[in-house]
């Protein structure tokens, strides 16, 4: 999600000095490999396709390249469609993805490029997509309310179909609130608020009728973007230095894991308690924004962006 409630211009852009890093974190032998590394182009928000790739974005629009850094990016040309955020979903059905885009409207496109379709209606809100369902029927995401003074606190969870139609409140009490996923088996969304505390995000979740809601995490760390491995074995999430606001790029940040007995939708917060360290890094806003799990929950992609010395 963007920091600023106007239209933004087409993509970041590196510092001087800087680097974009895109990274795999390998679970059986917890090693970290780059797969691509650019000075000229900063790129975000890895998913990985059923086939072997990794989408980004940069520039404002979509790119994939090969999930083992065999080829470089290749843009993907969506018809249509404003300059994108970095917010994008693969679709269950594995040829499209749902995009949201600077205008704070959420499409669905082709994977593999053509005429892209606006999802959302002008309802007085701002869109930013996370989440879609495991049978592919409905999309979660987060609605600002566009006339309020206090734009960015005004967050709740919705869902609705994948055409736009029925949409409806997950949770109603407004706060600063993203990242909204399903566990691989439907039962529960998971997302990061600050309803528990101005000011301090931590990660909850919610079951997709509103109700159950519960604070997963209770640290002094900022916590975002709850990402459940399609296998249901574990989770990641990325943690910010106490005190920071918002998901700012250019901070050092953490990577944690969650794992424990039986499945993601089993844990409650004395598993996410539990939480490890497994990656410190450069980066923040860009890093882990959406889910960037292999299928078969061996690995993930995040993108890290070291300056000068550090690199």
């Amino acid at each position: 999600m963007s920091n600023d409630a106007t239209p933004t211009p087409p993509g970041r852009l590196l510092a001087p000095g800087q680097s974009c890093r895109i990274r795999i974190w390998n679970r059986a032998d917890r090693t970290v490999t780059t797969v691509h590394e650019s000075t000229e182009r900063l790129y975000e928000a890895p998913n990985w396709t059923a086939d072997g790739r990794l989408v980004v974005n940069a520039d404002g629009v979509l790119w994939t390249l090969p999930a083992d850094g065999s080829g470089k990016p290749q843009q993907v040309d969506l018809e249509g469609v404003p300059p994108l955020n970095n917010d994008h979903v693969l679709d269950p059905d594995g040829v499209t993805v749902h995009v949201s885009a600077n205008d704070f409207h959420i499409w669905s496109a082709p994977l593999a490029g053509g005429p892209a379709t606006r999802v959302t209606s002008e309802d007085g809100g701002l869109h930013f997509l996370h989440g879609v369902s495991p049978d592919g029927t409905e999309l979660a995401y987060v609605r600002l309310d566009e006339s309020s003074d206090t734009v960015w606190s005004s967050g709740t969870i919705r869902a609705m179909a994948v055409d736009g139609s029925a949409d409806r409140a997950v949770t109603t009490e407004p706060a600063a609130a993203d990242g909204p996923e399903w566990t691989p088996d439907g039962t529960w969304i998971l997302f990061n608020t600050e309803q528990f505390g101005a000011g301090h995000a931590q990660v909850a979740r919610v079951r997709p009728d509103g109700s159950g809601l519960e604070q997963l995490t209770v640290d002094e760390h900022v916590n975002w973007f709850p990402h459940p491995a399609p296998t249901g074995d574990a989770a990641v999430y990325l943690s910010f230095p106490p005190g920071t606001q918002g998901h700012p790029a250019d901070k050092h940040v953490r990577l944690r894991l969650v794992s424990g007995p039986g499945s993601v939708s089993d844990w409650g917060p004395e598993v996410w308690q539990a939480a490890e360290t497994i990656v410190e890094l450069d980066g923040g806003q860009g890093t882990l924004n959406v889910n960037g799990w292999a299928p078969d929950g061996s690995a993930f992609a995040f993108v890290d962006y070291p300056i000068g010395e550090r690199a």
